[in-house]
């Protein structure tokens, strides 16, 4: 692999990492606190979310670039790199994760929700300007294209949880 696609996969393993973890969580965290659950278990069922959720990103981003380095080479393929992609993946998913569960951590009552919500949607926008400073794409554009996408995915944790609460399942 030459330096510009190494680059590429810890490029992508971050915004992997950042994007899922914020999407996940604060649709999860966003899902459940719907649902009217108390904050003590939110905090509890957000902390063992992001744990495994972490590492189940790194393994699989490792596994992944290992076997795509594998077929794409006739030669062993780089180890190192696979490592590095999973170590990236495993700190870009597990520091985002905390952005939506921080206000259930700090807040008492509905403005969590709402803040864990704000919190992270502003992440993803930022995510996008990140992404696009990097790759030299329109910033504002690549920003609200994060923000939207990602932002759908919150909706849905938050339908779900809802309609889970009012049918009681």
């Amino acid at each position: 692999m030459d330096g510009k696609q190494v680059y590429a996969s810890y490029l992508r393993s971050f915004t992997f990492g950042v994007e899922d973890s914020l999407v996940s969580t604060v649709g999860f965290l966003s899902g459940i606190a719907a649902a009217g659950i108390n904050s003590q278990i939110i905090i509890l069922s957000g902390l063992v979310l992001i744990f495994v959720e972490s590492f189940s990103m790194a393994v699989g981003i490792f596994l992944s670039e290992y076997s795509a380095e594998n077929y794409l080479s006739v030669s062993k393929s780089n180890l190192r790199t696979s490592f590095n992609s999973g170590t990236i993946m495993f700190f870009s998913y597990f520091i985002s994760g905390f952005i939506p569960l921080a206000p259930y951590i700090l807040f008492a009552g509905d403005s969590s929700l709402a803040f864990s919500l704000l919190f992270s949607l502003m992440a993803l926008f930022a995510l996008g300007v990140v992404g696009a400073r990097i790759s030299g794409a329109s910033v504002w554009k690549n920003g609200f294209r994060t923000l939207i996408i990602g932002g759908f995915a919150v909706v849905v944790g938050v339908v779900v949880g809802r309609y889970a609460a009012k049918f009681n399942l």
